[in-house]
């Protein structure tokens, strides 16, 4: 069972991180909605060092409003963004 369900709100922690991480900085501290649930993977930031990946980590699709990601508004309040986002990077709201 996955930690978030789809249609959930969510923010991405906005925390610093030495190193390789797969969660773009202009998305931390954001919040966005869980649109899809992909399944367990071993961790990427894990593997990059010649870890083993472990603990698996669930992956989501997590929707933007693209809007609330830029100050200059370039578009239309129907206009989204999708990132897919492990779950250590998520938190509840």
């Amino acid at each position: 069972m996955s930690k978030f369900q789809v249609g959930e709100e969510v923010r991405i922690k906005d925390t610093y991180f030495e190193g390789h991480h797969r969660t773009t900085e202009y998305v931390k501290g954001k919040s966005g909605k869980i649109i899809r649930f992909f399944g367990s993977y071993e961790n990427p930031e894990i593997l990059a060092y010649g870890g083993d990946g472990k603990p698996f980590q669930d992956l989501y699709w997590v929707q933007f409003n693209l809007n609330d990601l830029w100050e200059h508004k370039p578009g239309e309040k129907k206009d989204k963004l999708n990132i897919e986002i492990y779950d250590h990077w998520i938190e509840a709201l």
